[in-house]
């Protein structure tokens, strides 16, 4: 997977693209980026500005990483729900 771009070059571009100077192919040939690529950098620059409905990637990280531990401790909950059923079993008197 290439290295992503520095933050600030990020950031350029798409002040760039926003004055609306020269169309997106002609930015994005100019800074040596794909233009879906410059693409997705404006819409994740509407999202985290607020000016369009979205997850920022900060909140998908956080949400893949909740889903993850949720998915952990339900199966913890699942072991220890079976363990707890085979021992109130096992220590049944016997008539």
């Amino acid at each position: 997977m290439p290295r992503p771009y520095p933050k600030e070059f990020r950031g350029d571009v798409v002040a760039v693209a926003r004055r609306g100077d020269a169309p997106i192919k002609q930015i994005a040939a100019d800074f040596g980026i794909a233009e879906s690529c410059l693409r997705n950098w404006l819409h994740a620059a509407d999202v985290a500005g607020g000016n369009r409905p979205g997850v920022m990637v900060s909140e998908s990280a956080e949400l893949r990483e909740l889903r993850r531990r949720n998915r952990l401790l339900e199966q913890e909950v699942e072991v220890l729900r079976r363990a707890a059923a085979y021992l109130s079993q096992a220590h049944l008197p016997s008539k």
